[in-house]
């Protein structure tokens, strides 16, 4: 009995000793810092938007297929319905949910590049605006922090003027897709749609248009500066239409946050590409950008590079409902001016050269 007792006591022992060695190694071990913490949040911000914006309308409508030939049908079917009677919301103002616009993930979005703002002249919120956004890039990634989020300060920066951004209208056409982008405040790129926000809210608004489109993104690169625009001239057209002031916008370090494959013009791989953005609106663009765990793998996360969004100064535009060829190339012609002027003022100051240039097709 003795021999047992002693037996137990040792093991207890041990045991005992297991466990306080084991509390030493893991205290011993160092804790994430804040600042692990914080940039863990920020890849998760960013992970989270590009999943949504690449595969969220794509996987949605898989799964309402599916659905149809399992006991779940009646659950794609009532959806179906409900797109059908809900078709037009996106070019009726759509169903913006301002709550959005302050959620803390947007903030941890912002500083993984860091994302800024800069304000160079003030806009009045007696007057509506159509803020042409460049360079397109891969994800607009400047346009969507800065007009659909609040974590730049656009409020502030600019009191009484509400901002929404335009973005290609059969992502409206996906979905669950369609209801993730009207509650963040994005809009088809049509004229209904822009004529809406520009005529029917008053004034104080403020539509953001890529204006280069997914043409702009195939000329995506590191270290050039190329935009479409020169023979995009709807933007000025609607803007005659409603008197909204025309305002550029530019965003320094777009280009730097993915690496494409760029196909020479007159190759069959561009060829391929061109025919597909008019069939579908947007061009496939090979491109790769940091992995998850690291940022020397390839994935498709963009690098952590800097973004300065700087919005110029407004073009004073008058209100003409039939506006002719060569008024809207009058001011066509006044906004590449004040782009130009912007770019040069500020590329010094965001990471380009005196050298550099904006080349206008």
């Amino acid at each position: 009995m003795k021999t047992i007792i002693a037996a137990c006591s040792q093991n207890l022992s041990g045991s005992r000793a297991s466990i306080q060695t084991a509390l030493r190694t893991l205290l011993a071990v160092p804790w994430p810092s804040q600042r692990d913490v914080g940039s863990a949040l920020q890849l998760l911000a960013v992970l989270q938007w590009v999943l949504s914006f690449l595969l969220l309308g794509i996987v949605s409508l898989l799964l309402l297929i599916y659905l149809l030939f399992t006991s779940l049908w009646l659950i794609p079917v009532l959806y179906v319905a409900w797109i059908i009677f809900d078709w037009d919301t996106p070019e009726k103002g759509g169903r913006r949910l301002p709550c959005l616009r302050r959620w803390t993930v947007w903030k941890h979005f912002r500083d993984y590049f860091p994302v800024k703002l800069v304000k160079t002249h003030d806009l009045s919120p007696r007057h509506n605006y159509i803020i042409g956004s460049h360079p397109h890039g891969i994800l607009c990634v400047g346009a969507f922090c800065n007009f659909i989020t609040g974590s730049t300060g656009f409020d502030e920066l600019f009191p009484g003027i509400r901002s929404f951004l335009t973005t290609l209208a059969g992502n409206f056409r996906l979905p669950l897709f369609r209801e993730y982008l009207m509650s963040g405040g994005l809009f088809p790129v049509t004229r209904r749609a822009i004529g809406y926000l520009l005529s029917q809210k008053g004034t104080g608004n403020a539509v953001a248009i890529v204006i280069g489109g997914a043409a702009e993104s195939l000329s995506c690169r590191p270290g050039v500066t190329t935009l479409i625009l020169k023979n995009r001239k709807g933007f000025v057209r609607m803007a005659l239409r409603h008197g909204a002031f025309l305002v550029p916008s530019f965003s320094f370090g777009e280009n730097d946050l993915f690496r494409q494959v760029v196909f020479e013009e007159g190759s069959w791989m561009r060829s391929i590409q061109r025919r597909f953005q008019k069939m579908m609106g947007f061009a496939p663009c090979l491109f790769y950008g940091r992995g998850l765990t690291s940022c020397r793998s390839r994935g498709f996360l963009p690098y952590a590079r800097p973004i300065t969004t700087v919005v110029g100064e407004p073009v004073a535009v008058p209100k003409v409902e039939n506006p002719s060829r060569e008024l809207v190339d009058r001011y066509h012609e006044l906004y590449i001016r004040a782009l130009l002027k912007l770019f040069n003022e500020n590329k010094t100051k965001y990471g380009l050269s005196e050298s550099d240039e904006l080349h206008i097709l």
